[in-house]
């Protein structure tokens, strides 16, 4: 019998900075940023794999009216950080320029720091939100899909 692999690393779809959408698990239907892509694998996981930070909550509607403190409560982002394997997530045909790779790293998502880490990542993900300024048209495409929550 022929052992049937699907694997989409070899095609390089999962680059730094692509969003993807977490396809299973307790984040499944969110949306997600690859911070760094394992295309062969490693020691410890013999698949192709990738470090992700994604949203778990995502920020409400806001309209002009609202007052600044209602503003930034509804700004609040709740993020997670986690190592996917790639047959768990789906690329889509953005990207976004949110520099997470000083902050996230295999280190920082042992028990020990995962707080600290997520900690870090929200205050990226919120600062990135509010300005969402980006260097490029398409980057910046990117950003404004990879905070609004994936209806289905």
């Amino acid at each position: 019998t022929k052992q049937i692999t699907r694997c989409p690393a070899k095609m390089g779809i999962f680059k730094n900075g692509k969003v993807v959408i977490v396809l299973n698990g307790r984040f499944a239907g969110r949306k997600a940023v690859v911070v760094k892509a394992s295309d062969d694998g490693n020691d410890s996981k013999k698949f192709g794999h990738a470090l992700v930070a994604g949203i778990d909550r995502y920020p409400r509607k806001v309209v002009r009216a609202m007052g600044k403190a209602k503003l930034e409560k509804r700004c609040k982002i709740k993020p997670f950080v986690k190592v996917l394997n790639f047959n768990h997530m789906m690329p889509t045909r953005y990207s976004v320029d949110i520099d997470l790779k000083k902050v996230v790293d295999e280190n920082s998502i042992s028990q020990a720091n995962i707080t600290d880490t997520r900690k870090s990542v929200k205050k990226l993900f919120q600062e990135k939100y509010t300005t969402q300024s980006a260097k490029t048209d398409k980057k910046s495409t990117g950003v404004s899909y990879f905070f609004n929550k994936l209806r289905f």
